[in-house]
């Protein structure tokens, strides 16, 4: 799903939300967000899951082309981890569709 299916989704499903209106919605939110894990904070959604930073240590690596050493320096990269209930309804549905 992109961000464009996103808001065709919030703008079907609540009629009284114009296509602009659900697109600042989502783009709102998406922004919170992103500003929250820029900042260092943790995201939980129940029933989703969670955002958080991870923290990817410095390490040397091998440029592919010419096989010398590189150092690669430290990395924060943002992270999810599916909650309990989406990873349940994945697996539920998932088994739905393969024996159908």
């Amino acid at each position: 799903m992109t961000r464009s299916d996103l808001v065709e989704e919030l703008a079907s499903r609540f009629s009284q939300l114009t296509h602009r209106d659900a697109e600042y919605a989502v783009k709102a939110i998406l922004d919170a967000m992103g500003d929250a894990l820029v900042r260092g904070h943790r995201i939980e959604i129940r029933g989703f899951g969670s955002f958080s930073i991870n923290r990817r240590p410095p390490r040397l690596g091998r440029n592919p082309r010419s096989g010398e050493s590189v150092q690669i320096p430290e990395k924060r990269v943002p992270h999810f981890k599916p909650g309990k209930a989406l990873r349940e309804a994945v697996d539920r549905r998932t088994e739905e569709m393969q024996r159908d």
